[in-house]
């Protein structure tokens, strides 16, 4: 086994220093050794990839679909992420010059992120938030800059928003709106989204709008930011989530086509191209009506599961935000158990074998908080509340 020359380590991109492993990940692997365990920790859809869009994936393989493809995806994927747009939020694009099929919604950050900063750039941050977007701004040179949103039912507001440009000026190079958001589940209004693209218009900032879980809304209909303010918007959407293809690895970016040629340079040189086979089985999700219903019904699945979770847990004292989309709950921890989030989460694991995700990890305003992805079936979920009850029956601190 080699040992690494000590000196090369000191020759490593410094920004690297500023960088720690994901909490959500170590926590999860963790608790992962603990046997018997029940996790509902990662943003894991429990069901199977629909039968149509499989065969897609067996068509391209069969039809030797193997040789490189157009770097920003093929077209077929391309005018299916276009027509996706446009049915469901009424958002238009031109798929040969405004899509890049990405590895994922997690490689189409890295691509934006990594185009758009210089050293000392800033990138405000509301959160709690997916905290993938911190170390990749960290190691782009930027600075995040964190909206403490906790105190405003986890929404930014234009006020917030207004505060935060005239503190910082003309160093804000970005701002990062995921909704409906992981970790909270909420989500925003039309109103709301006119608000802060009334606020960010007159500015040169560029919107990260992660609406990858934009298909799985429930009582609202979800709205895109690029519906207000398309100049200044890069949409990152995909397949993951919406259609539980998270092994196939495929999302897209959209934005207009002077900022997709910049874009495609870091994709380009990054990933060269995504994977043919995943990439028409994408298309079959995204461009056809039987994808549309893929996700209805999952949706109905997901609403169901949310509103036992949800109505299970303030039962038993937790304070929550009502998530609107997504598939997480975000609970404050009751008064008179471990209020430190990390202590809380790790007792729960290894007392009653439930395992959850400590708030702390998704960013300021997440401390004291615990989040739980309601991924899994009614069965698995009514035994992990059986497990939370037992836990807080027997747990509560004089």
């Amino acid at each position: 086994m080699p040992v690494v020359k000590q000196t090369l380590l000191t020759g490593l991109n410094h920004n690297l220093e500023r960088v720690q492993p994901s909490a959500i990940r170590a926590f999860d692997n963790e608790v992962s050794t603990i046997p018997s365990i029940l996790k509902l920790t990662l943003g894991e859809p429990d069901f199977n990839v629909p039968e149509h869009i499989k065969q897609a994936a067996v068509r391209s393989i069969l039809e030797n679909d193997s040789h490189y493809a157009a770097s920003n995806g093929t077209m077929a994927v391309r005018k299916a992420a276009t027509h996706f747009l446009k049915d469901r939020y009424d958002v238009t694009y031109d798929a040969a010059s405004e899509i890049i099929v990405t590895v994922g919604a997690t490689e189409a950050i890295y691509t934006v992120l990594t185009s758009l900063l210089n050293e000392g750039d800033k990138v405000i941050l509301p959160t709690p938030i997916f905290p993938l977007y911190i170390p990749i701004t960290l190691v782009g040179g930027g600075e995040p800059v964190f909206i403490d949103t906790s105190s405003n039912d986890f929404v930014l507001s234009p006020e917030m928003l207004k505060q935060t440009i005239k503190t910082h000026g003309d160093s804000i190079k970005a701002i990062v709106l995921n909704f409906p958001s992981n970790p909270t589940g909420v989500t925003y209004s039309a109103q709301e989204i006119k608000a802060l693209a009334d606020v960010l218009r007159d500015t040169n900032i560029v919107i990260i709008s992660d609406e990858i879980y934009s298909e799985l809304t429930y009582e609202t209909t979800h709205v895109s930011m690029a519906q207000y303010l398309p100049e200044q918007t890069i949409i990152l959407n995909g397949v993951s989530k919406s259609h539980a293809m998270t092994g196939y690895r495929i999302g897209f970016l959209a934005a207009p086509a002077e900022l997709v040629t910049k874009l495609s340079l870091i994709h380009q040189f990054t990933i060269t191209t995504a994977n043919n086979t995943a990439m028409a089985a994408a298309a079959e999700a995204l461009g056809t009506e039987a994808g549309r219903q893929d996700t209805l019904a999952m949706k109905a699945a997901y609403q169901e599961r949310r509103d036992f979770v949800y109505q299970t847990m303030i039962n038993l004292g937790f304070t929550i935000p009502r998530p609107a989309g997504a598939f997480y709950i975000f609970a404050k921890i009751p008064a008179g158990y471990h209020q430190d989030d990390f202590e809380f989460a790790r007792d729960l694991a290894v007392k009653n074998k439930l395992a959850v995700v400590p708030g702390s990890a998704f960013g300021p305003g997440g401390e004291g908080y615990i989040r739980l992805s309601y991924a899994a079936s009614l069965a698995t979920l009514q035994d992990a509340m059986s497990r939370l009850n037992d836990y807080l029956k027997d747990n509560r601190q004089a």
